[in-house]
């Protein structure tokens, strides 16, 4: 009887070693089939809402935006609701897994149909904002920075209704005169930022690149300050049309001030007109004073005229060795200079008026 009764055990015992073997396989084949599909739903792109997909134009990319404070949940959420076709609690789940849910930063982000939940959790972890350029040209005034920056897409227009005086103010340099104090270059920024925030960039950039300019001053240097320098550099600015010709330019101006000749240049004659100027400089606005017209006055103006870049500074602080005292241009981006009234009314009635004394 005890041997017939052992086998049984035997046999239920192995029946259960079988059985227990095959739920192993099968949850272990389950977790790993769980797993695989974690894996590929972690790298496979989110794609658009298809009620987004379904409007016309359908977007190309989703705007998000995440608030200083928000939670991991109200990230995840905030994807969704943006139009990402994504479940929020499988979102923070994998923001929790990963760690990372911590790390996530506020800012303003793009989110492409081909991005997948790990894409789109790294770029919020390493705070990589989607941002916007704006283009500060040379030879801009101020008020063509204030009309490019209110042009400027997704950027916030804080100084608007504001005069230049107040912006100066809010920039922390009340007693500054604005034009030409803010460095041409190309801005990034991010959605939701300020104009008055990029003008604290270009001034601050002009600042140090006037500073580091003028830190190479040489022994005998008509100009007197930072402040002279930037004024002739405006100057330089927009009286160069091809860039070679710049320090011949800036050797005129440098010539005529060491020996008190006025700069008679148009460029300051048109700044001091404002909007009475019409696009025709006439002899009347020659004789009409102001204090740009440096016709009538001696000296530099009070301020720059425009934003110099970088090479007008440089030749404003290194012009070229020559005996010249005038020039015209040639009409085609370059100048002819002279050393004498009498060359320079040669080369006017040649190239302006179409009068060559050589001519038979």
């Amino acid at each position: 009887m005890s041997r017939p009764a052992s086998k049984a055990r035997k046999s239920i015992t192995s029946r259960k070693k079988a059985s227990w073997g095959v739920f192993l396989t099968l949850s272990t084949l389950m977790l790993l089939a769980v797993l695989a599909g974690a894996m590929a739903w972690l790298h496979l792109p989110m794609g658009f809402n298809p009620q987004l997909l379904s409007a016309s134009p359908s977007p190309q990319v989703l705007d998000l935006s995440i608030e200083l404070g928000t939670s991991p949940k109200g990230v995840a959420q905030a994807i969704a609701d943006v139009g990402a076709d994504v479940s929020p609690p499988l979102l923070l789940l994998w923001f929790r897994l990963s760690g990372q849910d911590r790390a996530i930063k506020a800012g303003s982000y793009e989110i492409t149909p081909e991005m997948s939940p790990r894409m789109v959790l790294n770029m919020l972890a390493r705070g990589e904002e989607s941002l916007r350029y704006v283009t500060l040209v040379e030879g801009w005034t101020f008020k063509q920075v204030r009309q490019a920056l209110a042009k400027a897409e997704t950027l916030k227009s804080s100084t608007q209704g504001m005069t230049d005086e107040q912006i100066m103010a809010q920039l922390g340099r009340p007693n500054d005169h604005p034009e030409g104090r803010f460095y041409p270059d190309t801005y990034s920024y991010a959605k939701g930022s300020s104009d008055l925030a990029v003008m604290s960039r270009a001034l601050k950039a002009m600042d140090r690149q006037l500073a580091k300019t003028w830190a190479q001053k040489p022994a005998n240097l008509a100009l007197n300050s930072p402040d002279e320098l930037l004024i002739l550099a405006s100057i330089v600015e927009k009286e160069t049309g091809r860039a070679s010709d710049r320090p011949l330019i800036s050797s005129v101006f440098h010539n005529r001030l060491k020996i008190g000749m006025r700069l008679q240049t148009d460029p300051t004659v048109i700044y001091g007109l404002g909007e009475a100027f019409d696009g025709n400089l006439r002899r009347v606005d020659l004789r009409t004073d102001t204090p740009y017209n440096t016709y009538t006055r001696a000296g530099l103006p009070p301020t720059p005229i425009a934003m110099p870049g970088k090479a007008a500074l440089k030749a404003a602080l290194e012009p070229a060795s020559s005996n010249f005292l005038y020039f015209v241009a040639k009409g085609d981006g370059s100048s002819h200079f002279s050393q004498s009234l009498n060359e320079h009314n040669n080369a006017v009635n040649k190239y302006q008026r179409g009068i060559n004394k050589q001519d038979p």
